[in-house]
């Protein structure tokens, strides 16, 4: 019978997050955490099959962190502006998970609906829902608006991760809207052609 594990799967998921989240993705090796646990490397392994597999608990654990960082919600701003919002202050407040989730290197490149499902998951699900019902746009136009915005964040979160460049709150929020409104005027007037 294996030993009993001093630390549940769910433990160690979280000392694992917290070294990537203070010191990134490359700091994280079964050494590093055992530290952090003040164990040896025994019940990393009990738990896990191998490094890979907490790598992926520690990446779902993030988008979970992620995803809560998506449902804040304000009623003085459009539902789809406010995911964005958030997707931006994740990128400034945890911006080394932002990095794990959004710039790690990949096995393989994804077309945009791959990562749309794979990477974005609910979060990009409701953006489109929100968008075809605010806007009354068909499910086609709300993803090339999301498509179109969501780029344009994302380039933004690559900024604000990698300690680039700074903007404050009131620059993020004009650029987002300058961008979402000019990307629905397109749309629309494309649909009048």
């Amino acid at each position: 019978m294996p030993p009993k594990a001093k630390y549940t799967k769910e433990e160690i998921t979280q000392i694992a997050l917290g070294i990537v989240t203070e010191s990134g993705a490359e700091s994280l090796n079964a050494r590093s955490l055992a530290e952090a646990m003040g164990t040896s490397t025994r019940p990393i392994f009990t738990a896990f099959k191998n490094m890979e597999d907490l790598e992926q608990s520690v990446r779902e654990s993030a988008m979970e962190l992620f995803g809560e960082y998506a449902k804040t919600e304000s009623s003085d701003i459009p539902a789809f502006k406010q995911v964005g919002l958030q997707m931006l202050t994740f990128a400034k407040e945890k911006p080394k998970l932002f990095r794990l989730l959004f710039m790690s290197e990949q096995d393989h490149s994804f077309n945009f609906k791959e990562m749309f499902a794979s990477m974005l998951g609910v979060t990009a699900d409701k953006c489109i829902e929100y968008i075809m019902h605010d806007y009354a746009l068909s499910e086609e136009d709300a993803m090339m608006l999301f498509r179109q915005v969501w780029i344009f964040t994302y380039g933004i979160g690559v900024l604000l991760s990698s300690n680039i460049c700074l903007f404050t709150e009131k620059e993020v929020s004009d650029m987002l809207s300058t961008q979402f409104r000019s990307t629905l005027v397109m749309i629309k007037s494309d649909r009048g052609k």
